[in-house]
């Protein structure tokens, strides 16, 4: 009872703190986390940071440890291309690194969309009702709006009297908290009884149960190929990605911001044009560095073609990031070639398997063979097929698909 006690009165206090400071610049010195003593703490914190003019966490999507990302690639570059999970300020995002507590918290919570909220917060005098609040604010002052807003979001068990920010989030902790993000808590409690299939389900609380049990049932996290979940073990940057991601497409307001459609024509001088749902368009500097998903792999933009279906993010009115979900089709090649006719040849069953032509060109004269379709169309006399006579080919990719006697 008094831990709900004061977690109620946490949340008061944020909720004034939120109508009173509104969505103003991040942090109070406007120039982001690089001043506080996550500086001294062996550069191990992603650089959510903001520059000096106060626009928001810079985006950087070109990792230099990019070949070790390898299948979280995706995951990782989504994420930071929403500035919810950044890397590192020495340009590494460090994928096999354990995340800790506050790492998590902070990106579950940017993820949810309430980064403005929390960074407001961090601005204010918000107090917290945890044991160890102080070191909180203290080592990392400016994830004290997080921890509020969070706990505000119930991302917190009303028993839970400590942060423990520099703790490694388990497994059990990361789907826990991300199937509380998605505001599943009551269906969670209401499984708490599930049985659990694991190998190692003794060693999941009982309160704990109902939440795995969500969060194997949503596709957010699942067990290893020897039947185990490994609820104590410490999860890694990447795989935090992964879960983040998975998160991220079922929440309600998944890529409100993002611009979708078809892309009109390939880029040209470094613009593309979108065409919406609605037929309007949308024209859209490229920015130097955008990161290209094309085919579920990093491409470059000259891979980009009419037709392709696109989510795209922009920073600073530019394209930092740009998704084909899903690649246009190629139209079929349709040509015509005239000339004189030679002469055809006819297969098994007594079709027209090749037909030769005499085409005039640069002044000479061209022989070709083409291969013709079982099902070609003559379309005038046929009768006057004969050698020298004029015609006039339709191919479709390669292949005769009907014969004009001119």
């Amino acid at each position: 009872m008094k831990n709900a006690m004061l977690k109620k009165a946490a949340v008061t206090s944020m909720a004034l703190l939120t109508l009173a400071g509104g969505a103003g610049s991040a942090f109070a010195d406007g120039k982001g986390h690089g001043n506080d003593d996550r500086g001294n703490h062996n550069g191990q914190h992603d650089n959510g940071k903001n520059d000096d003019k106060g626009k928001g966490p810079a985006i950087n999507l070109h990792f230099k440890d990019e070949d070790q990302l390898k299948w979280a690639l995706e995951y990782i570059v989504r994420l930071a291309s929403k500035g919810v999970f950044n890397g590192y300020e020495d340009g590494t995002f460090k994928p096999q690194q354990k995340i800790t507590r506050i790492e998590s918290i902070v990106a579950a919570v940017r993820l949810m969309g309430l980064k403005d909220q929390a960074e407001s917060a961090a601005e204010m005098s918000t107090k917290l009702n945890f044991k160890d609040a102080d070191q909180l604010k203290k080592k990392y002052p400016w994830a004290v709006g997080y921890v509020a807003v969070a706990l505000e979001k119930d991302l917190f068990s009303e028993t839970e009297d400590q942060i423990q920010a520099d703790k490694p989030a388990t497994r059990l902790f990361a789907a826990t908290l991300l199937v509380k993000a998605l505001g599943l808590e009551a269906e969670a409690k209401a499984k708490s009884n599930s049985q659990l299939n694991f190998r190692d389900a003794g060693k999941i609380p009982a309160g704990s149960v109902g939440y795995v049990e969500v969060a194997i049932e949503k596709n957010l996290i699942t067990g290893y190929e020897d039947n185990t979940f490994r609820p104590n073990q410490p999860v890694t940057r990447a795989e935090l990605a992964a879960l983040l991601d998975r998160t991220d497409t079922q929440l309600p307001d998944h890529d409100a911001a993002a611009i979708t459609g078809k892309l009109k024509a390939a880029a040209s001088n470094g613009v593309i044009t979108v065409v919406k749902a609605d037929n309007s368009e949308v024209a859209l500097a490229l920015d130097p560095n955008v990161f290209v998903f094309r085919d579920n792999v990093k491409a470059s933009v000259s891979a980009l073609k009419a037709g392709d279906e696109v989510l795209v993010r922009t920073y600073q009115n530019k394209v930092v990031f740009l998704e084909v979900t899903k690649s246009a089709i190629d139209q079929p090649a349709v040509i015509t070639q005239s000339g004189k006719f030679n002469s055809l040849s006819l297969n098994a069953q007594g079709k027209i398997a090749t037909i030769s032509i005499t085409k005039e060109v640069n002044g000479g004269t061209q022989a070709l063979v083409l291969n013709v379709s079982p099902d070609v169309t003559v379309i005038g006399n046929a009768a006057l097929l004969e050698n020298g006579h004029a015609v006039e080919l339709t191919l479709l990719n390669g292949v005769v698909i009907s014969i004009k006697v001119v």
